[in-house]
């Protein structure tokens, strides 16, 4: 077991790896001076330097950064830069590029990882049902075989995980359905569904329907890597939603301390099927992480990497950059923010591990 944590915990150090060297190699191809590269953050624990960059890991496991000369406008002295290869000396398109490619890389890794997990099946799932199991609810409400899922409680269904997805949001006792039969949208509303107990005393929606498969080939394995990608795009901006709605709240919510959990769980689940099943559980949580990672850090908020491109938009609006001296302000005061927030899920995790229930929850 400890094993398969320590693989978890390297594919979470890659996945932070891989973003900060997106940063990196783009600002290299671009000509900006790279002073230090670092996995995790906090205090030093080790370094190395290698040509006009220091190389180091540190202490906290919560990120990593690519530091560049001129990334706020000012030198070291806090005067303007005048370092040619200055990030804020290079043109707004090769910064803009610098940007994003962190995040790009994670949804790159996010893909590779899901093309390694869906490689080792034999078929894949459709959205279409093939048969109902005796009894079923679906069935009873009036959904028949060949009927494709469109639609459960206003989430657009393209995929399996789609659907697993909005059923495990939805109120079992309450489902509205939009399928398609032979080319036409029939609706199916208030269905109440089959459910189960889980372990923590929530009812938890039984399927009682089986769906068609899907030839695995080249071209269906490439189709669905990036349509399952998508929908766990697509999960990570419903969870966010959610969470301002506050349909979720902390409790629901996992940090640093709570992905050891989460991938011991993980990996305890797929041993009692096999080493390689448990292994493949702690693939699929680390792409989800590594795909989080990349969309929460394009969120137009000062300190992460959407924050950096919003003030780099204004900055080609209004045709001259932002006064250093405020906007450093700002990126400063959402820093602290955001270490607050992460302390306070921090603090969730460990309570949620020692008492069972999370801070709210």
């Amino acid at each position: 077991m400890i094993f398969l944590i320590i693989i978890g915990v390297l594919l979470f150090c890659l996945s932070i790896i891989i973003h900060e060297a997106g940063h990196f190699f783009t600002a290299k191809a671009c000509g900006i001076r790279v002073d230090e590269f670092s996995i995790g953050m906090g205090p030093r624990l080790a370094h190395f330097h290698k040509g006009e960059t220091d190389y180091s890991i540190r202490l906290l496991p919560i990120g990593g950064f690519c530091s560049m000369p001129g990334e706020d406008g000012q030198d070291e002295d806090g005067k303007p830069c005048t370092d040619p290869r200055a990030f804020c000396n290079k043109p707004k398109w090769q910064r803009f590029l610098v940007l994003v490619m962190g995040a790009t890389m994670n949804i790159v890794l996010g893909l590779v990882l899901m093309a390694i997990l869906l490689g080792q099946e034999t078929a894949f799932t459709s959205t279409t049902i093939s048969k109902f199991s005796s009894n079923s609810a679906l069935q009873s409400a009036g959904i028949q075989a060949g009927d494709r899922f469109t639609n459960i409680n206003g989430y657009k269904i393209h995929t399996d995980k789609d659907l697993t997805f909005a059923l495990a949001l939805a109120n079992p006792d309450s489902v509205n359905f939009q399928v398609n039969r032979n080319g036409k949208t029939v609706e199916f509303n208030n269905v109440k569904l089959k459910t189960v107990t889980g372990t923590n005393g929530k009812k938890l929606t039984q399927l009682d329907f089986y769906v068609q498969p899907i030839q695995k080939n080249p071209l269906t394995l490439v189709q669905k890597t990036f349509s399952d990608t998508v929908s766990v795009v697509r999960q990570v901006w419903a969870s966010l939603a959610g969470l301002v709605t506050g349909r979720f709240g902390l409790n629901d919510m996992t940090g640093p301390v709570g992905l050891v959990q989460v991938i011991s769980q993980s990996a305890s689940a797929g041993l009692q099927q096999s080493f390689l099943a448990a292994v493949n559980n702690i693939v699929y949580v680390i792409m989800i992480i590594t795909v989080n990672l990349g969309i929460v850090n394009l969120l137009p908020i000062p300190a992460l990497d959407g924050g950096k491109i919003l003030f780099l938009l204004i900055e080609a609006i209004r045709r001259k950059p932002l006064n250093p001296k405020y906007a450093a302000i700002v990126e400063s005061a959402f820093f602290a923010l955001l270490l607050a927030f992460m302390a306070i899920v921090a603090v969730s995790d460990v309570m949620r591990i020692t008492t069972g229930h999370g801070i709210g929850g």
